[in-house]
């Protein structure tokens, strides 16, 4: 299918909003005869009566295969926008806001609970109304994103050619998670540690992503992705940190139910983890390997967020997935 034609097809379904703020640039040639980036147009698409997703795509001329990337707290789409426009000169790629996240939606918890097992969920949706074609379809998910693509996967082992997976919790292991984690997952103290999540929010926007790391390893998030996160944390009546909580309150149940069905994952999975992560320590994703019999890469002198500290080991892996390494 050309990009126009697939343009038109999702144009005619309804996926893209009338508030898109971009349209995608196609990779050609420029005048000074280099290779342009792609550009990553965004807009909406809405896979359930109750939830509407805020997307990222990037298309390719001649893609060789689709890209799927699911961000953690507490991102959003602008989160993979670098990466998505690099790895856009030759596949397809996607993101979108988790419900609760940026700017898709919050409907109330009565309605839709925002544990992991309904983002499985919401992910299947999407695939579908995306018209994906799964068999050459790479999904990197990180942090709340995760567990709920590894749910899906059970449920449907052909739902991607290959998943990568990182610095999350599959497991009911609280002695691998950062204290305020595993106070957020008591229902005793959950409440406080939302208070308190809400009350900080420009602190933890600010150094979230570099925390426990030393001075020399310290890097920028871009202006664009702060302004985005704080600007998305408020959406309505519901905060980011609430959505995260209400995760958080299923978040036992979901990990022991992959943890019971561990032998149902048959789709090609791939662990990578940051050695410095101070949030998830590395040893949850080390049983996941060896329990499950998965590949595993613990990337030297790199935090919780993989994908912001280093986004050429992002891009490469995705590269080695599409080739089977």
């Amino acid at each position: 299918m050309t990009t126009q034609s697939k343009n038109r097809r999702l144009l005619a379904a309804g996926a893209i909003g009338i508030g898109a703020v971009a349209v995608a640039l196609m990779v050609g040639c420029a005048s000074n005869g280099h290779t342009a980036k792609a550009r990553p147009e965004i807009g909406y698409v809405q896979v359930n009566p109750d939830v509407k997703l805020r997307r990222l795509v990037v298309h390719s001329t001649a893609p060789k295969g689709t890209v799927l990337f699911l961000h953690g707290f507490p991102e959003t789409i602008y989160a993979w926008k670098e990466i998505s426009m690099e790895l856009g000169k030759d596949y397809e790629v996607h993101a979108f806001d988790w419900p609760g996240y940026g700017d898709s939606s919050r409907p109330s918890a009565d309605k839709f609970s925002y544990a992991p097992r309904d983002y499985a969920r919401v992910l299947k949706d999407y695939i579908d109304q995306a018209g994906i074609d799964k068999q050459n379809l790479v999904i990197y998910a990180t942090d709340i994103g995760a567990l709920p693509a590894l749910l899906a996967a059970i449920d449907d082992p052909a739902i991607a050619k290959r998943i990568i997976v990182g610095d999350f919790a599959p497991f009911n292991r609280p002695q691998y998670m950062q204290e305020r984690l595993q106070a957020l997952k008591e229902p005793k103290s959950a409440d406080a540690v939302r208070a308190a999540f809400n009350k900080t929010r420009d602190e933890i926007l600010e150094n979230a992503f570099t925390r426990g790391l030393p001075a020399a390893a310290h890097y920028e998030v871009s202006p664009e992705f702060k302004a985005d996160m704080a600007r998305g944390w408020p959406n309505g009546t519901m905060t980011t940190a609430d959505a995260f909580s209400h995760y958080y309150s299923h978040f036992t149940r979901d990990e022991d139910y992959f943890e019971g069905n561990l032998m149902k994952l048959k789709t090609p999975v791939k662990v990578i983890w940051g050695e410095q992560d101070i949030y998830i320590k590395k040893e949850m994703g080390e049983e996941l390997a060896k329990r499950a019999g998965l590949e595993l890469d613990v990337l030297p002198n790199i935090g919780h967020y993989p994908h912001l500290q280093s986004k050429e080991t992002t891009i490469a892996e995705v590269r080695s997935a599409f080739d089977g390494k």
